[in-house]
C-alpha cells in the first residue's frame, strides 16, 4: 500500500513511495541438501564409504537410521548438507536472527554503500497486539479494530516522516551511513542465510511454535513468519529428516 512522501524529502530527483507491507520473503535459492547426505555421513562410521545408489536401496532402514540418530541426538550427520535463502523481512527480524550464530553464515544489504529503499512493516490484520499478564507468564491477544488502526495509522506517519528526513540529508550530501540512522526497525532489509539441517532445526525449535513441540516456545510472530517458509522448502529437500524433527518432539539433535 504505498503513499508519498510528505514534504522535506529530497528534490533531485523523484521520490519513491512508502511502501507498507504485513508480509515477508523466504526464497529457496540453492541447496545441496537430501536426505542421502544424512546417511552418507552416518554410515561411514560403520560401513566406510559407500556408494549414493548403496544408500536409497532400503527405504525402510534409511528411514529407521535418521530417526535413531535425531531420537539419540547425534547430531553431527545433519550437518553434512547446506542451503541458502534470500530474506526479505524487518530489520527487527534480522537482529533476532542473527542470535543463531552457529552453523550459519549471513550477508546483508548495507545502508553505507547503497540507498535504502522505503519498504516499512505494519502488523497485518491477524497479528496479535496486546499483551496480557506479568513477565515470564504472559501471552499475546487480538487487539480491537480500533487498536489495529492506530498502530498502523502511528507506524506509517513515523516512517513516513523518518524516511523523508533520510532523502533530505542524503539531497544535502550528507553520506549514507550517517543519513541512514534516522530510519528505524521496521525498516525492510534483505540478506543470503546459509545453513545446514542440524543448524535450522535449532532455530526451527526457538522461533515456531507448533503443537509436536516437547518444549515450548514462544517467538515473535514476524520472525516466526519467516521460519515457517524456510521450513516448508527444508522440509521438501529433506523429508524423512523433516518427519523425524517432527516425531521427536522437534527438539534438534
Amino acid at each position: 500500500m504505498p503513499t508519498d512522501l510528505p514534504d522535506g524529502a529530497s528534490t533531485s530527483a523523484p521520490a519513491a513511495p512508502v511502501e507498507f507491507r504485513d508480509d515477508v520473503t523466504v526464497e529457496l535459492i540453492k541447496h545441496s541438501a537430501s536426505d542421502t547426505d544424512v546417511l552418507w555421513a552416518a554410515r561411514v562410521s560403520t560401513a566406510g564409504e559407500q556408494s549414493l545408489d548403496e544408500l536409497s536401496k532400503d527405504p525402510e532402514r534409511s528411514k529407521g537410521l535418521i530417526n535413531y540418530l535425531m531420537r539419540d541426538r547425534h547430531g553431527s550427520p545433519f550437518e553434512h548438507n547446506s542451503m541458502t535463502f534470500f530474506i526479505s523481512a524487518p530489520i527487527f527480524v534480522f537482529r533476532e536472527f542473527m542470535r543463531h550464530r552457529v552453523g550459519w553464515s549471513y550477508n546483508e544489504e548495507s545502508g553505507r554503500y547503497r540507498e535504502l529503499q522505503p519498504v516499512f512493516y505494519v502488523p497485518g490484520p491477524d497479528r496479535k497486539l496486546v499483551q496480557q499478564g506479568r513477565p515470564g507468564k504472559y501471552e499475546f491477544v487480538h487487539g480491537t479494530p480500533e487498536q489495529h488502526k492506530q498502530a498502523v495509522a502511528a507506524m506509517e506517519e513515523s516512517y513516513a516522516q523518518s524516511y523523508a528526513a533520510y532523502q533530505a540529508m542524503l539531497a544535502d550530501g550528507i553520506a549514507r551511513e550517517v543519513a541512514r540512522a534516522t530510519l528505524p526497525v521496521g525498516l525492510f532489509s534483505s540478506m543470503y542465510a546459509t545453513c545446514n539441517a542440524r543448524s535450522l532445526m535449532h532455530f526451527l525449535g526457538l522461533r515456531t511454535q507448533h503443537e509436536m513441540a516437547k518444549v515450548p516456545s514462544f517467538p515473535q510472530r514476524e520472525i516466526e513468519m519467516v521460519g515457517e517458509r524456510m521450513e516448508a522448502a527444508w522440509a521438501g529437500l529433506m523429508p524423512l529428516t523433516h518427519a523425524a524433527f517432527n516425531g521427536n518432539g522437534r527438539v534438534a539433535p
